[in-house]
């Protein structure tokens, strides 16, 4: 039952055991390099994803002031121009790829940029700033919004009420109520 180790046979056991210990070892090394990599590409993934919903938070246009143009027979306004500036901590903000949505008595209509007044589109003007694109806390642009039915919402009359939300290329949004004033005969432009 009890065999004797002789000297050869000991110098093969210590092998064996130094296989099986090497093994452990790359074993060992092949795991520690998954969770090493595993840990780089969730660590680079959640910084993206924590720079978007910042981004999505901060990167808001700032409304200074919304003003109605009255239109010719005096009963509502039929363009708006919205101030706008950029928001607290935010980053520099293309205006021009925004889309406002304009919610009025006619309806909705998504609207986005263009260089002219077109069919369901907004126009920029720089107050002070560059042609597009938000840069400095000092920068103003006026966003203009025609509101001649059609195609585009309809003139808002006396006393009517719209929202406007204005959501960036980030995802953050800016809404905004609009009011007409229950009178606005004799009058070039009204606050809204």
């Amino acid at each position: 039952m009890f065999e004797f180790i002789t000297e050869d046979d000991r110098g093969q056991v210590g092998i064996g055991t130094l296989i099986v210990f090497i093994a452990m070892v790359l074993v060992a090394a092949i795991a520690a390099g998954v969770l090493i990599n595993t840990a780089g590409f969730l660590q680079s993934q959640s910084e993206q994803t924590g720079q978007e919903s910042t981004s999505q938070v901060s990167d808001r246009v700032q409304e200074i002031n919304t003003i109605g143009n009255v239109n010719g027979d005096g009963t509502g306004v039929n363009y708006v121009n919205v101030s706008v500036m950029k928001g607290s901590g935010a980053a520099d903000i293309d205006v021009s790829k925004a889309t406002l949505e304009f919610i009025g008595p006619d309806g909705a209509e998504t609207l986005t940029y263009n260089e002219s007044l077109d069919t369901n589109t907004f126009q920029l003007n720089a107050v002070k700033g560059s042609v597009t694109v938000l840069e400095n806390s000092s920068d103003r642009f006026k966003i203009v919004i025609q509101l001649d039915g059609g195609s585009n919402p309809g003139p808002l009359l006396e006393g009517e009420e719209a929202s406007l939300r204005i959501t960036t290329a980030s995802g953050a949004s800016t809404s905004i109520e609009l009011r007409v004033p229950d009178s606005v005969s004799g009058e070039e432009a009204v606050e809204l």
